[in-house]
């Protein structure tokens, strides 16, 4: 796949996205950069979906990304009650290095084109590798943006209702799986301590939980300390011995050689996409480990711009973020009673959600 250039061309795959609405990829004319931004459904409500500034092997596999996220948006959305569609904006950054100075602004101003390109059929906010601030320069460019800073009239940092809504999961997990709620005791393993991780793992050490808190970025150490959880190096993190893995960093932990090494009783995390493959949520159900799906559990981002969106107040976004858990506990229950998956059954609740829309329509 190559990236085409200015920031009007449409380009289709129809192999790699056959069952979305629009794929757009281009080179930024300021920075040089592949920008790829999927919509995969607005029958809900326009694609929301963050923009994530990372560093791939190549193009095509920033693309891959950019559609794999902006599915699971719609069926966060969807499992959320929002009236959201799904959509994923990544930007391919020429180095590993964080861009900085003006080459960061050249590609956001960019990004911020290819947004506005699209008329209104998706409004980006902040993701990995990207912050309320940056959500500010890309709004010089486009209107269709959230998450702008407090002192801008937006939401400001997600992360910390995200956390809130990962905490209402785990609580639900520990229910269905222990009969408690109570994080007093429980052994949770924060696999990443960026902005959610490390909210998460205040949240946990807090309310009574062991914590082991694990990260690339080694500087995170000294937050293990401060809140007096364990320390365990990113390469061991997936397999240690826990009651509760919440893995909070980049998807894909969970592969076919890690799935039957796993020492845990439960998997809920903030990150998106934590299973390689859809499938491997048989093999978490065969050994009995309890998954929380991630886009119902780190739906709280979401619910917080949706909120920007849709001027709601902050009872009002406790209340949808609160929900999560009940959301959890009713796909985790149905799954138990049909014998079927909690993924399948978080998918199955959203289609039901998305079929309902486009007969309406």
């Amino acid at each position: 796949m190559s990236a085409d250039s200015g920031v009007r061309t449409k380009v289709r795959w129809p192999e790699a996205a056959a069952d979305y609405e629009e794929l757009r990829v281009v080179s930024g004319p300021r920075s040089g950069v592949t920008i790829a931004i999927a919509v995969h459904s607005t029958a809900l409500g326009p694609a929301l979906g963050g923009a994530r500034m990372w560093h791939y092997e190549s193009p095509a596999d920033g693309i891959e990304d950019a559609l794999r996220l902006a599915r699971a948006m719609t069926y966060k959305a969807a499992a959320a009650g929002l009236l959201l569609g799904g959509g994923k904006g990544v930007i391919c950054t020429p180095t590993p290095e964080r861009p900085k100075g003006e080459l960061r602004r050249a590609i956001l101003l960019d990004f911020g084109d290819t947004v506005a390109s699209l008329g209104g059929k998706y409004v980006t906010a902040e993701d990995v590798g990207t912050g309320s601030a940056d959500m500010a320069v890309i709004a010089e460019r486009t209107s269709h943006v959230v998450g702008l800073p407090g002192e801008r009239g937006g939401s400001g940092d997600p992360s910390p209702v995200t956390a809130r809504g990962v905490l209402a999961s785990l609580r639900a997990c520990l229910e269905h799986r222990f009969g408690d709620p109570s994080l007093k005791g429980v052994r949770v393993c924060v696999v990443g301590a960026g902005h959610v991780g490390s909210r998460l793992a205040r949240l946990l050490a807090g309310g009574g939980a062991e914590v082991t808190l694990s990260d690339v970025d080694p500087s995170r150490r000294a937050l293990a300390e401060e809140i007096g959880a364990a320390w365990v190096e990113p390469a061991d993190a997936i397999l240690t011995d826990c009651d509760v893995l919440a893995p909070c960093a980049l998807g894909g932990v969970i592969g076919a050689t890690t799935v039957d090494r796993l020492r845990c009783e439960i998997v809920c995390g903030s990150a998106n996409n934590v299973l390689v493959d859809d499938r491997l949520a048989v093999d978490l159900a065969r050994r009995g480990i309890v998954y929380a799906p991630d886009f119902i559990a780190n739906a709280g981002g979401l619910i917080n711009v949706y909120a920007e969106l849709h001027r709601l107040d902050r009872q009002g976004v406790t209340a949808l973020v609160d929900h999560i858990g009940a959301t959890i506990g009713l796909v985790l229950d149905a799954a138990e009673r049909r014998g079927t998956t909690p993924l399948a059954e978080a998918q199955s609740l959203a289609l039901q959600r998305l079929r309902a829309a486009a007969a309406a329509a």
